[in-house]
């Protein structure tokens, strides 16, 4: 029983680590229209996002004129101006005195605004958006949903949704390993924050913090240790359970960018909202209000010596 759990959780990584990889060399097509190496993946968030929602049946979390198949079927300079719409609207609240009915029956996600916020694409030839929305389209999408957890044989949709998000994180390690992106500051190994969280043994019911969230990972592995031993919050009621996917997890993020990863990452491991854009060394700090538990790797000084970021 042993050995089959271990042959299939080898298997399950190997899916993952085999469309990182693909996702990965995506980035030669963005390095050839002129995205440096610190855009790779927000360029690549935007793409996934859409294609990610519609593999984890939760488009209707976008309006209906904005998803994944409505892009990835046009062609030439009408996709990418399409996709720059696209970017605009869904990083836009709703302006109620102009949109038509239908745009007001389809009231905008906050998380999903949060994401596109100020959003542009730094791509400028079309042929480049369309070699990236085939690949993408054509990733084994479904040996991901088709991956299976080392102890059990059944999957729910949380599950599911967990998946894409461990794919996503692994998107993000592999980017903060290369030292070109710069975005190693942002993201705390994985193996230290495991083992971070299993001395500290969070708990359902606490409220968990990250005042320097970076993207993400610190409350991800809380989640999935709470997760594992509530049989991933069966044992919790509704209550309890609505709880720790919408107010269990807390945190803010100085930077932009990696903030919009760090949403990114939350909303495909099932946690709502929880981390906003702003400075924990300021007034916005007082926006977390009280922890039970704080998970963080904070920026130790800056590289003007130490002191208070400015």
């Amino acid at each position: 029983m042993a050995k089959n759990s271990l042959t299939s959780n080898k298997n399950n990584q190997k899916v993952t680590d085999n469309i990182v990889a693909k996702l990965w060399n995506l980035c030669n097509i963005l390095r050839d229209d002129g995205v440096t190496y610190n855009e790779y993946v927000t360029e690549l968030t935007f793409l996934l996002f859409l294609k990610m929602l519609e593999e984890t049946g939760k488009e209707d979390r976008l309006p209906k004129k904005y998803r994944w198949s409505e892009l990835n079927h046009r062609e030439g300079n009408e996709q990418l101006d399409f996709y720059r719409k696209l970017l605009v609207e869904l990083g836009s609240k709703p302006d109620n005195t102009s949109v038509s009915l239908e745009d007001e029956v389809e009231i905008r996600d906050p998380m999903v605004q949060s994401i596109f916020d100020a959003a542009q694409t730094k791509l400028r030839k079309p042929t480049n958006l369309k070699a990236l929305t085939n690949a993408i389209d054509k990733l084994d999408w479904f040996d991901v949903r088709e991956e299976v957890d080392e102890d059990t044989q059944d999957k729910s949709p949380q599950e599911d949704s967990d998946k894409f998000g461990d794919l996503y994180e692994g998107l993000l390690e592999k980017n903060a390993a290369d030292k070109k992106s710069g975005a190693g500051q942002y993201f705390t190994p994985r193996p230290l924050i495991d083992t971070i969280v299993k001395l500290i043994k969070p708990q359902a019911g606490e409220v968990i913090q990250d005042p320097a969230a970076g993207t993400g990972g610190f409350l991800v592995a809380a989640d999935h240790y709470i997760k594992k031993h509530t049989d991933n919050l069966f044992k919790l009621n509704s209550k309890q359970s609505y709880f720790q996917s919408h107010e269990a997890y807390r945190g803010l993020e100085l930077v932009p960018d990696t903030h919009r990863l760090c949403l990114m990452n939350l909303l495909l491991h099932g946690i709502e909202n929880g981390v906003n854009q702003g400075d924990s060394l300021s007034p916005d700090g007082e926006t977390l209000g009280k922890a039970d538990v704080i998970l963080t790797n904070p920026p130790f000084g800056t590289k003007k010596g130490g002191g208070r970021p400015t």
